[in-house]
């Protein structure tokens, strides 16, 4: 069988106001291979809709996630092989945030505590609040810093919990089991709150709750953060939580879904996780550093090995999206053109349409005037030496809208198209 690279550029979309990132980067990798492809627009979730990428990624590899997603925390959890026990155990998606600790109201200074907390300080505030005594309904909490500022808690009680509560970060907002990103919010800790009248799901908001406090008093004063604090450095003083979830959703492998062999290429928790979920051969590559020239040889060296073993491999690449949480424009524009330097253009040198199909989109928009996840349409190309091309120089969204492929409206869409078109 034709084998199929399905390269994911985490958050490369924008919202289309002037120039657009993909517009400005150079990118003559991608443009070899769009002006060998056909083309088209793909909304992720639906119009409407700005997704967390776990929720997003779920529907781009073909499964709709009205039907079987159940929340980011447990598919954060598998992602660093922690498993819950359903009822009694709910896991939530962390980040290590600033607060101002005077404040009443627990001011948020920074979300992520400037981007700069090292993997290695989050391990050491992780330790600090892990089994951290709650001090009501047999409550206990699990602690797991994952890669910087990202984490794991898994709260739990014998007495029963619910995943139906909301977030502690201000920036989602929690519709049924999807959380969505908010283009503005109030900057302060929310408190989580019970979605439903049932005492699992009170107990589930009060123990969150607790838990912030009493972890924000440990760490506020933790030498990793007295340190930080004397280097001018941001504290990760408090733990925001999100996405709650208690169980992992129940699919059907992906190998059988589409009757071929997949294999996963991801550098985050939340990826990594959805590829275990569906079955997905995993891809070993070491945590994003700020050698983007070696991690993206790595990554590259990791997808060629899988092609030789599985028809298709997905490899997420997580790139462009944090500039575009940063606000950070020329960044991001710098960050496609080292994909298209290092990724795509060496990737060309290897193997040519007639033995390898590629499709290239994103699992959502990050518009860097937004700051965060957008509900914008995501381009999308599949450049393979048998489909008629659309004559498109230069992959974008303004020119991806001018596609043969349209519009697809729900991103579960676009896998079953691919795979037909390219098996017939």
């Amino acid at each position: 069988m034709l084998k199929l690279l399905y390269l994911v550029l985490d958050g490369v979309a924008d919202r289309i106001n002037g120039e657009t990132s993909l517009e400005v980067a150079e990118t003559p990798g991608l443009n070899e291979l769009v002006s060998k492809a056909k083309c088209g627009l793909q909304y992720s979730i639906g119009k409407g809709i700005a997704p967390e990428s776990d929720v997003a990624v779920i529907s781009i590899l073909g499964y709709d996630p009205h039907k079987y997603y159940t929340g980011r925390g447990p598919l954060e959890a598998l992602g660093v092989n922690i498993k819950i026990k359903e009822g009694i155990e709910v896991a939530f998606r962390a980040n290590f945030a600033t607060v101002d600790a005077d404040s009443e109201d627990l001011v948020i200074l920074d979300r992520r505590c400037g981007r700069d907390l090292s993997s290695e300080e989050a391990k050491e505030l992780a330790k600090a609040v892990d089994g951290l005594e709650l001090g009501i309904d047999n409550g206990y909490v699990r602690v797991q810093s994952t890669v910087g500022h990202r984490g794991v808690i898994v709260l739990g009680s014998k007495l029963g919990l619910s995943d139906n509560v909301g977030n502690t970060d201000p920036a989602y907002a929690k519709v049924g089991k999807i959380s969505t990103a908010k283009e503005s919010y109030e900057s302060k800790v929310s408190l989580c709150e019970s979605l439903e009248d049932t005492s699992e799901a009170k107990r589930t908001a009060e123990l969150a709750n607790i838990f912030t406090r009493k972890a924000l008093e440990i760490l506020d004063s933790h030498p990793v953060n007295q340190k930080r604090e004397s280097l001018d450095k941001l504290k990760g003083n408090i733990l925001l939580l999100r996405d709650a979830g208690g169980s992992l959703p129940k699919v059907k492998p992906i190998n059988e879904v589409f009757q071929a062999s997949f294999a996963a290429v991801t550098e985050m928790p939340v990826e990594n996780g959805v590829a275990k979920l569906l079955g997905m051969d995993a891809g070993e590559v070491s945590p994003p550093t700020e050698n983007k020239k070696a991690d993206l040889e790595e990554r590259l060296e990791s997808t060629e090995k899988l092609l030789e073993k599985h028809n298709v491999v997905y490899t997420h690449l997580k790139g462009p999206d944090e500039p575009g949480h940063d606000g950070d424009f020329k960044r991001k524009v710098q960050s496609i053109e080292e994909i298209d330097r290092y990724f795509v253009r060496e990737l060309l040198k290897h193997y040519d349409l007639s033995e390898l199909a590629v499709l290239v989109t994103a699992d959502h928009a990050t518009p860097p005037e937004l700051k965060v996840h957008s509900d914008d349409p995501i381009p999308f190309m599949i450049a393979y030496e048998k489909l008629e091309p659309d004559n498109i120089k230069k992959f974008s969204e303004r020119e991806c809208m001018k596609g043969s492929l349209g519009v697809i409206e729900h991103g579960w869409e676009l896998l079953p198209m691919i795979m037909k078109m390219i098996r017939s």
